[in-house]
């Protein structure tokens, strides 16, 4: 044990499920247990194990986070009624991710991952675009009606005094209709603005920001307001002396500058305008298997996955004793990610090295032109040669052993 880098801190370990879960145990088997004496606090969020604790393994991992500073997560179930009926499960349990987002009051951030062979269908994006997702409210949590012709449908405030504010939101005097009542807080909202801005400094990026405050002269504004305020008042020194810049513009006129630009920059969205950039900037940029995420608390918490799901159809042919060619780079990337992060905040940059080196062998394994099939598929390089998900992290150790 003793040539191996060792950890002051344990790192939070969340295992999945699925064909993720398959990939988790071979990384750490061939890829981080020969170099590193691994510290962890394992939490099995399974789909079994979550219903067998009742989620409460769920929450447990989201307060062990909280507690360690770093985690990292594989891909989950979040079922639905064939999953339900599949796993034979008690009820039909919410997502991990939304319920660990909650407890860590966290903004998502997500990060393409480059490589040469596979060009951007946008060729000007020469570096990646990170995607943050304000993870909480609109239409996430709305409420809505259908409604009848005659109908008139207003909005009612009723503050602590029992006081009402009444708005119309419309009279459907000729027509059906439908209404939907959405919602934010203003803690939220400052907390989405602190943990973008930590992260642009984290990675010094610049911060874009885009509502339609022209039309949404309440809603919309006021994400701008907060945003606003929270960057003079706190970090607005420190973006001058890290020498990078907050920018707002118009919801519209930031995918019309996306669109044009190099890339290289944080696009902070709210909810669900990050929902959708996000899967538009992954496909765009190759693949969501080449997505990396990172959910980041304002006060300084890291939780790292991988941006896709638990790849089931791949899952099945695993079970039948099928070779699959899967994927693992945003799953490898995840933990890249987390073992950084503990050795920046422990102070251990061998903990550090290792993980610049564990990418940079993952990179030259797919430049080198050994890939898994989905990539093969994308890639330009000459001579490819397609490897099944074993095979694929073997080739990446052999890189790693000649850079160690």
């Amino acid at each position: 044990m003793a040539d191996k880098i060792q950890m002051k801190t344990p790192l939070v370990e969340m295992d999945g499920d699925e064909m993720t879960r398959i990939i988790w145990k071979m990384i750490k088997d061939i890829l981080i247990y020969p170099y590193v004496d691994l510290k962890s606090e394992y939490y099995d969020l399974g789909l079994e194990y979550r219903d067998q604790t009742n989620d409460q393994v769920t929450v447990d991992s989201a307060k062990a986070t909280l507690k360690y500073g770093v985690a990292v997560k594989c891909a989950t179930i979040t079922p639905n009624a064939a999953r339900v009926e599949e796993y034979n499960l008690k009820e039909m349990w919410k997502s991990p991710n939304g319920t660990i987002r909650a407890i860590l009051d966290g903004t998502v951030f997500r990060t393409p991952i480059i490589v040469k062979g596979i060009t951007p269908f946008i060729p000007t994006w020469t570096k990646p675009i990170t995607i943050a997702r304000h993870a909480y409210g609109d239409i996430y949590k709305n409420t809505e009606m259908q409604v009848k012709k005659g109908s008139k449908c207003e909005l009612v405030c009723t503050d602590e005094s029992g006081n009402e504010t009444r708005s119309l939101i419309y009279d459907f005097a000729d027509s059906d209709g439908i209404i939907q009542g959405v919602h934010n807080k203003d803690a939220s909202i400052a907390s989405f603005a602190r943990s973008c801005f930590n992260f642009a400094l984290d990675t010094k990026q610049d911060v874009w920001f885009a509502t339609k405050d022209t039309i949404s002269k309440k809603y919309d504004h006021r994400f701008k307001d907060i945003f606003a305020e929270v960057f003079e008042a706190e970090y607005k020194e420190k973006f001058e002396k890290a020498g990078i810049e907050y920018f707002y513009t118009l919801i519209d006129d930031a995918v019309a500058r996306v669109v044009r630009s190099n890339g290289g920059y944080i696009w902070a969205c709210k909810n669900y305008d990050g929902d959708v950039m996000s899967d538009m900037v992954a496909t765009a940029y190759g693949s969501l298997a080449m997505m990396t995420s990172v959910l980041v608390s304002p006060d300084g918490v890291y939780e790292y996955e991988a941006a896709h799901g638990t790849v089931q159809r791949h899952y099945y042919k695993h079970l039948k004793g099928e070779k699959t060619s899967t994927n693992s780079v945003a799953t490898l990337f995840a933990w890249t990610g987390a073992l950084r992060k503990r050795g920046e905040l422990d102070n251990t940059p061998d903990l550090c090295d290792f993980a610049d080196k564990l990418e940079k062998a993952t990179i030259k394994t797919i430049e080198d032109g050994v890939m898994t099939g989905d990539l093969a598929s994308l890639s330009t390089i000459e001579n490819k040669r397609t490897v099944d998900t074993e095979t694929f992290l073997v080739e990446i150790n052999n890189r790693l052993k000649e850079m160690m």
